[in-house]
């Protein structure tokens, strides 16, 4: 499962000064890491807010679709290591 820690913390750490290779690479990975999350986040809220919308208008095939779109989301998530 993937940690997530603080953006304030990740720029004190990459503003250390020249960084190594090696920690050059750690910080990209865990930029990496923080955009995938940040999308995701959105990407789950602007789901639930098109669910609400197909409820507010009774849309039967819109809620269907924005719902499997976010199960399909929600399970992603919970798959990978």
């Amino acid at each position: 499962m993937e940690h997530y820690y603080s953006y304030a913390e990740f720029l004190k750490a990459v503003g250390k000064g020249q960084a190594s290779p090696s920690e050059q690479l750690l910080n990209d990975i865990y930029m990496d890491l923080f955009l995938k999350h940040v999308h995701r986040e959105q990407t789950r809220e602007r789901l639930l807010n098109l669910i609400d919308e197909a409820l507010d208008k009774k849309d039967v095939e819109a809620f269907n679709l924005h719902t499997e779109q976010l199960n399909e989301l929600e399970d992603d998530e919970t798959v990978k290591p």
